[in-house]
């Protein structure tokens, strides 16, 4: 059966933190707020992943309650999601993904993420989509306050 997961993630932006997408630590002077790294396209690949097999969210895997997550690889994170596919026999057909964010540039950085993404899911950089947009200086993505990372995934379920 083919089912169809969705992910929404979204992170401020704060001084003394790295910017980290997909894995990749990306310069710029402020980075994501969050209890893990912040890894906001990693969180949405996470929550599409988990909707798909009927899952709850990230949350309720890895709760910002819990010290064991603070400051946490989301990659990491994204190899325990993937345990929980195999237990499930569900099979990754494609993820499709959108990172919204005025700055920083995104494009150098998008092979390195989908490589990350794709070797941690243990899946082929080509069933990955990473595209960038911004949202043309409106709301708080254009006012530079932070990243939104929206993910589809689309899986073959026993």
């Amino acid at each position: 059966m083919i089912k169809v997961g969705m992910g929404v993630d979204v992170h401020a932006f704060e001084e003394g933190r790295k910017c980290i997408l997909g894995g990749v630590h990306i310069p710029h002077p402020r980075g994501l707020k969050g209890h893990s790294d912040a890894d906001a396209l990693t969180h949405a690949v996470m929550d599409a992943l988990l909707g798909a097999v009927g899952e709850r969210d990230i949350g309720h895997f890895f709760p910002d309650t819990d010290a064991k997550w603070k400051d946490a690889d989301s990659l990491k994170m994204l190899g325990l999601v993937q345990q929980v596919l195999e237990k499930k026999k569900a099979k990754i057909g494609n993820i499709d993904t959108t990172l919204i964010a005025q700055e920083p540039k995104l494009a150098p950085h998008i092979e390195t993420m989908t490589k990350n993404i794709a070797a941690t899911l243990k899946i082929q950089p080509s069933q990955i989509a990473i595209k960038a947009t911004t949202s043309e200086w409106m709301g708080f993505t254009g006012r530079k306050e932070g990243i939104v990372a929206l993910a589809v995934a689309c899986l073959d379920c026993a």
